[in-house]
């Protein structure tokens, strides 16, 4: 255990833990915060689609940023932004509920946008323009790993996450039930991000290698100054490694297998924002839970997925290679989504414990074959286009997870399930294709 904690990896997973912790804080008391400001479902959707929509932007550029300057940089300048938009959120606590419009159609539905839901929307904005830090960290983890243990690191990361949904959405609808209401965990949220910060600065170590010393250098020359180059220290390997981390979304995608993998990170969030958008409103409306029963639902989920990516999924990982857990996972998230279309408690609960099982199955195994491709020069821009790909799809996915909940209630689902079919489908012919992980760079003498 002691071995454990003072671990290369075990910073990055005290980083990840901390972001998720703050984040989840929020997720089971979101959408009673938009009904108080006068929201509705849709609005709802809207809000949580334009987190992804802005980190669509943000982070390819905070990857790439990543590559040139280093991790630990960008990852204190993602947690300073989640910092300011936790304390943005909460500014709108403050402000008198001001009616700015209201509609009310078939499409939207009825609401009220009020001053306070769009100091919200401008937090959120911010928060997912500097919301990097999801790419940077698997790009950090990239670095500090070898092929035996990716696949064992990367669980563990997933259980960091899963932990941080464990204990946030736990606390969170008992602390909204205090006096100060959802402040309170809002409060607690920003406080979360500032101690990251701190974490960050002080115990994580630089994973790229190389970053140019900039003592002594011209200020003619503003890229090298600002630490923007990297020395040649690698030696090339391959045609692939020739990319150099400046390099666009077109580069990148010539790099064998990250076009497949790409369109599976699409789908993947695409299905879950289905989720995400739908469980609120149909916990809320359908079966009356408070922020209490959704955070003990969520945390339920979380815990699962901790046994999964711990223990369960470092023996089965030296035992199947990654493309096949990835396989297993899906079936059983598509397995899931069906049974969360049924209205009924025990079998929601019995869909929560597949949905769990295979998210901890599938998303490790799938991030370890993302992690193996290009070279640490490329992990930062590879990941950070793959966070857009998520991006791309929860802005979507969140938005119509809604409306179509308006539409066909519960059934919304159902969409969800196929698209990890579709996923089963694109992993299992990509087997007879194997992508075989790019590390053919060495060391230049």
């Amino acid at each position: 255990m002691i071995a454990f904690f003072k671990s290369n990896i075990f910073p990055i997973l005290l980083v990840n833990f901390i972001g998720i912790l703050g984040y989840s804080l929020v997720i089971p008391i979101l959408i009673f915060i938009v009904t108080d400001f006068g929201g509705n479902g849709f609005i709802y959707g809207i809000l949580g689609a334009t987190y992804p929509l802005f980190q669509f932007i943000g982070a390819p550029i905070l990857g790439r940023l990543s590559d040139r300057i280093g991790r630990k940089k960008v990852l204190i300048i993602s947690q300073i932004g989640t910092f300011l938009a936790w304390s943005l959120f909460l500014l709108a606590f403050m402000l008198p509920e001001i009616q700015l419009w209201e509609q009310n159609n078939a499409v939207t539905g009825q609401y009220i946008m009020t001053l306070p839901l769009i100091i919200i929307f401008l937090a959120r904005i911010f928060d997912g323009f500097t919301g990097g830090n999801i790419s940077v960290a698997n790009a950090y983890m990239s670095d500090i790993s070898t092929d035996e243990d990716r696949n064992r690191n990367f669980g563990k990361m997933g259980a960091s996450t899963s932990l941080g949904f464990v204990i946030g959405p736990a606390f969170s609808g008992l602390l909204a039930s205090t006096l100060l209401g959802e402040i309170l965990p809002l409060l607690l949220a920003a406080l979360i991000s500032l101690v990251a910060i701190f974490v960050i600065n002080f115990r994580l170590k630089e994973s790229v290698p190389c970053i140019v010393d900039t003592k002594g250098v011209s200020f003619k020359n503003i890229r090298r100054f600002f630490q923007v180059e990297h020395k040649d220290c690698y030696t090339e390997g391959s045609e692939e490694t020739q990319l150099e981390s400046g390099k666009g979304f077109k580069q990148v995608v010539k790099i064998k297998g990250v076009p497949v993998l790409y369109a599976i990170y699409f789908f993947t969030f695409f299905a879950f924002s289905l989720f995400y958008a739908g469980l609120p409103i149909y916990a809320s409306r359908i079966l009356d839970w408070s922020a209490i029963d959704l955070g003990v639902f969520l945390a339920y989920s979380s815990l699962i997925m901790i046994l999964v990516q711990g223990p369960l999924l470092t023996v089965l990982s030296k035992r199947m290679p990654s493309q096949s857990l990835v396989i297993i996972g899906a079936s059983l998230l598509a397995l899931s989504f069906v049974l969360l279309s049924y209205k009924n408690l025990f079998v929601l609960y019995g869909a929560n414990t597949l949905l769990s099982l295979g998210n901890g199955l599938m998303w490790p195994s799938f991030l370890a074959m993302l992690s193996g491709l290009g070279s640490k020069r490329t992990q930062g821009a590879i990941q950070g286009y793959g966070t857009s790909m998520g991006s791309f799809a929860s802005m979507f996915g969140l938005i119509i997870g809604g409306m179509l909940f308006e539409k066909v209630d519960t059934m919304v689902f159902m969409f969800g399930a196929v698209i990890f079919f579709i996923i089963v489908v694109l992993m299992f012919f990509n087997q007879h294709n194997k992508t075989v992980p790019i590390r053919t760079l060495q060391p230049s003498s």
